[in-house]
């Protein structure tokens, strides 16, 4: 029994359709299902985006409802917690899989399109028209993706950059800011958010964020708040919280199981701080959800 959220790798989506382990994948849905439960908080070591051609679905990314139904388009991103609740029968989407690596060693992409490191929105209504292109698009690098070429790598990474850009231009009307013209301390606070959702179960302290980023604690402390309005510790219990929400989810753990999977002392030390958070108990917290 796992007292940790699990982390699927794109391996588990592809070798249900007899794929080996592929920088990029688009689902066969006619094919083979993955047997893992996807009803159930997780986590993925993949970037996916998928517009929905019709029917509808229920999604949650940390822990956030949508509904998404047809001209909707799907960001899951890695590290995000993710849930899929009812999906009907007739649901059918475009869909591509791609890996942190694919990304990052042919293009930066990841770092020019800030929708992509920090989504303000994980489900996305689309105009008709804009649900179109961005269709077009996608059928466009399916087919490419489905060629045999000695550059396939290279076309299929180049047109993914370009929808990429696309989508960027969906999310962010307004050209995005280039890199170099943030301020010092909106990269550090930036770059204090990933650490957060990396080792924010097993480092609650401000003391080791700050010692990462090469700053003093008081440093790290004054510029977070300066930049997002929340001190860095309320960013570090809001992260350990929406991990003990998922797992709280998981019926067969108990408050015991879920305190220890999260490295608290015990249940009770475990139990004040989910109460001082969400103002709650876990078990008021999980009848009430």
């Amino acid at each position: 029994m796992s007292e940790r959220i699990p982390t699927y790798q794109l391996q588990a989506f592809a070798s249900a359709n007899g794929n080996g382990v592929p920088a990029v994948y688009f689902p066969d849905y006619g094919g083979a299902k993955p047997t893992i439960p996807l009803h159930q908080p997780y986590r993925g070591d993949y970037y996916k985006i998928s517009l929905c051609l019709r029917g509808t679905a229920e999604f949650k990314a940390n822990l956030e409802p949508y509904v998404v139904t047809p001209g909707c388009l799907v960001l899951a991103t890695p590290d995000v917690i993710k849930e899929w609740g009812r999906v009907a029968e007739d649901y059918e989407t475009l869909s591509i899989f791609f890996t942190q690596d694919f990304i990052t060693t042919h293009n930066a992409a990841t770092g020019k399109l800030r929708f992509f490191v920090d989504p303000p929105t994980h489900v996305l209504a689309l105009a008709p028209a804009e649900a179109a292109s961005i269709a077009a698009s996608f059928r466009f690098l399916q087919q490419k993706y489905r060629t045999p070429s000695a550059q396939r790598d290279n076309i299929v990474k180049s047109i993914l950059t370009g929808l990429l850009y696309e989508i960027g231009v969906l999310y962010e009307p307004q050209p995005a800011r280039p890199a170099q013209s943030q301020s010092r301390a909106q990269q550090l606070a930036a770059g204090f958010r990933h650490l957060v959702q990396a080792h924010c179960l097993t480092e609650r302290s401000v003391q080791f964020y700050a010692a990462a980023l090469c700053i003093t604690p008081k440093h790290l402390t004054e510029l977070v708040k300066d930049v997002t309005g929340r001190t860095a510790s309320e960013w570090i219990a809001e992260a350990v919280a929406l991990e003990a929400k998922a797992l709280l989810q998981n019926p067969a753990l108990t408050v015991a199981q879920v305190a220890a999977g999260l490295q608290f002392a015990d249940q009770f030390a475990f139990s004040r701080f989910f109460k001082r958070s969400t103002g709650l108990s876990p078990t008021a917290y999980r009848q009430v959800g």
